[in-house]
């Protein structure tokens, strides 16, 4: 039984490493948000030759640019916990964290909540607290 629940971990860790990967590729999307508010902090949105439109004020762009860093920074943030967390699955270290991490994966809809729930189901088996030990 130990050599399947070894294997399956394994697994997970790859696993992991790829749920990791497509998230911080999905978290560079607000980068689109930070650009447009630069474009409207530099008036790049303003129109030439008519008098009647008004561009928008700048603190209108400034909270494209800090929600979207936020975004970003939070993103690529989670992204290295989970890598992190496929790397000590791999090496069989720090159980505890790996079982945080899995319980906040199920947070990201569709592959974070399968990868956090079999990585769960996996790490409270009696079997893995003596392989991680």
């Amino acid at each position: 039984m130990t050599d399947k629940l070894t294997e399956q971990i394994n697994l997970l860790g790859i696993f992991h490493y790829v749920v990791g990967g497509i998230m911080a590729l999905l978290s560079c999307m607000p980068f689109i948000h930070v650009f447009m508010g630069l474009m409207i902090v530099n008036g790049g949105f303003a129109e030439s030759g008519t008098s009647q439109s008004t561009p928008p004020d700048a603190w209108f762009g400034w909270i494209f640019v800090i929600m979207g860093s936020i975004a970003i920074l939070l993103g690529w943030l989670s992204s290295i916990a989970i890598l992190i967390a496929g790397n000590k699955l791999r090496k069989k270290k720090n159980r505890m964290y790996c079982l945080v991490i899995a319980g906040i994966e199920c947070m990201f809809m569709p592959l974070g909540t399968v990868l956090g729930v079999f990585t769960l189901i996996a790490l409270t088996k009696e079997e893995s607290k003596t392989l991680f030990a």
